[in-house]
């Protein structure tokens, strides 16, 4: 029996390490400067915002040749100029909006850093498995840390009855 749990322990190990893992290396990479995008946050100048935030889902909507679902709108700093994020309209993609012009541009795809990142971090990759990927996992690694105490606690257990 024991052996059987030790193998189980081994293996369950092994198992869970990988996403472990990638979660872990995914967290260090955001904590690096600039390493991931949106990872630097600057103070928004308020003197060059003269876009509304109606204005900008106006923009976004003429854009699109449809009224856009926005389910969200955020005015940010990207590359120095102040710009809103319309989230939602376009699907799992969103648009900026130049909070000085009005101009409106698709958001650019993530680079190689961000992807690793979302996808490993947040287990986006799993698509509407996330949560049971993530569920799983969590499970598999308390069985993983109760069967190493159990192996633990039996050799120390054992150590001290053989010694009476």
């Amino acid at each position: 029996m024991r052996s059987l749990i030790f193998r189980t322990h081994i293996w369950l190990g092994l198992i869970v390490a990988i996403p472990a893992l990638a979660w872990a290396s995914s967290g260090l990479l955001y904590a690096w400067p600039n390493a991931v995008e949106g990872g630097k946050v600057e103070s928004i100048d308020a003197t060059r915002v003269r876009v509304s935030p109606s204005e900008a889902l106006t923009k976004a909507s003429e854009f699109a040749d449809r009224k856009l679902p926005t389910t969200a709108l955020t005015l940010l700093m990207r590359d120095g100029r102040p710009v809103y994020q319309a989230i939602g309209g376009m699907g799992a993609d969103s648009l900026l909006i130049d909070a000085e012009t009005g101009t409106v541009v698709e958001t650019p795809p993530p680079g190689l850093l961000t992807r690793y990142f979302r996808q490993a971090h947040f287990y986006f990759f799993a698509g509407s498995w996330q949560v049971y990927l993530l569920v799983a996992f969590s499970a598999l690694a308390c069985i993983s840390a109760l069967s190493g105490l159990y192996l633990n606690l039996s050799m120390w257990f054992g150590k001290l009855f053989r010694r009476s």
